[in-house]
């Protein structure tokens, strides 16, 4: 069984050095896939709508057979690294891989990936498209799903820092979810399965990021593939990479979804039957959307020439510039936004606030920059890259 107080210096090992930062491409995994190849199957398995090759890893012999797929939505690159990591530490442990057969699919969607949009070059959401399938992506994973034959999938996903574990001040660091199978939400063996999994999981990561670990709503929609594939009575595991505090560039979270890799695999590996102890999966707390990036408390602003004290909420776009992603400050929203957190809280203490270069007070407006009381409070990350 896995020494889960070794995960640390298990993941700083196994680290691939070659993959950082947010933008991550084509390109940028070719360059590690070679490396990859020399151990394990790696074959161009279909292409995107503009014609990237999507690329597969096939590796271990065991009976358990583990699905796994990273980038479905192109923007979402911190669950891609952990899989690479997880690569090099099975090359070097691979007793694994006598237990289970894993086919990890990197980036389902390259040119999502390289326009670090959500949705793929036609504008589609492939999580939408598990029935029409209406995409070259989409079918690529389906004939992956059938000829493969899981039996059990992963469906690797990133979420934005707008979440909460629960409705208190903690972000959802990680969350996970046993998608529903059916429009009653019954709790079916299949998802009983991946519930018990999420539950180990969640044991280890209590140790390192207590009461940041969600569970994202399971409302049942057929047309995502995750709840497609549970539908089949494939457990399915979806993991979202969630936002740890000063961790814009998810390279924290990277250690918190590798280790939850290793500890989802190791329970398939090692217990003999899964789907007797899910019932703590119902203890973890819901995911809400209560964060904002910054919120400036009791701020003293001009509104429509009447001068008015509220909270300013202060939230990044990432923006592709140059080959790296830019978080670009924006007015969010303002008013009382008592229920509300920010990963960043600057107290203003009804002061005048000025808003940047003395801009409006509008939604969507982006500022660098404020100054409370004649001092200047910068609204940039420093060392986003």
């Amino acid at each position: 069984m896995l020494d889960y107080s070794s995960l640390q210096s298990i993941f700083d090992a196994y680290r691939t050095e070659d993959l950082s930062n947010r933008y991550i491409t084509n390109n940028h995994i070719e360059l590690v896939l070679k490396k990859v190849s020399k151990n394990f199957d790696v074959a161009t398995i279909g292409y995107s709508v503009n014609g990237l090759p999507i690329y597969g890893i096939q590796l271990g012999n065991g009976q358990k057979r583990i699905l796994m797929w990273s980038q479905m939505h192109g923007n979402e690159s911190t669950t891609t690294k952990a899989c690479f990591d997880l690569l090099n530490y099975l090359e070097k442990n691979n007793k694994t891989l006598e237990a289970c057969t894993l086919y990890i699919i990197p980036i389902l969607n390259p040119d999502g990936a390289k326009a670090y949009t959500r949705l793929n070059a036609n504008g589609v959401d492939l999580n939408r498209d598990a029935q029409d399938l209406t995409q070259p992506e989409s079918v690529v994973l389906k004939n992956i799903f059938e000829s493969f034959k899981p039996n059990f999938c992963f469906n690797l996903h990133g979420q934005r820092t707008i979440f909460t574990a629960g409705t208190v001040n903690k972000p959802a660091t990680v969350s996970f979810l046993a998608p529903a199978q059916d429009e009653q939400c019954t709790v079916t063996n299949s998802r009983k399965v991946a519930m018990e999994i999420i539950v180990a999981m969640n044991n280890m990561l209590q140790n390192i990021i207590p009461n940041s670990v969600g569970i994202y709503d399971d409302a049942f929609n057929i047309n995502c593939v995750g709840d497609t594939f549970q539908s089949k009575n494939v457990p399915t595991v979806l993991f979202e990479a969630g936002h740890y505090k000063d961790d814009y560039t998810r390279e924290k979270v990277r250690y918190f979804i590798f280790s939850s890799l290793l500890v989802a695999i190791d329970a398939i590996c090692n217990k003999e039957k899964l789907g007797t102890e899910y019932e703590a999966y119902f203890d973890i707390p819901m995911n809400d959307k209560l964060f904002y990036d910054i919120i400036i408390r009791n701020s003293k602003v001009l509104v429509a020439s009447e001068e008015k004290t509220l909270d300013l909420a202060i939230q990044y776009d990432e923006v592709l510039i140059g080959g790296k992603i830019d978080f670009i400050p924006k007015i969010k929203d303002f008013g009382k936004l008592s229920k509300y957190f920010g990963h960043k809280e600057i107290d203003a203490r009804n002061q005048n606030v000025i808003l940047g270069d003395n801009e409006s007070l509008q939604s969507k407006n982006a500022i660098d920059f404020v100054t409370i009381n004649n001092e200047l409070f910068s609204l940039k990350l420093v060392n986003n890259h």
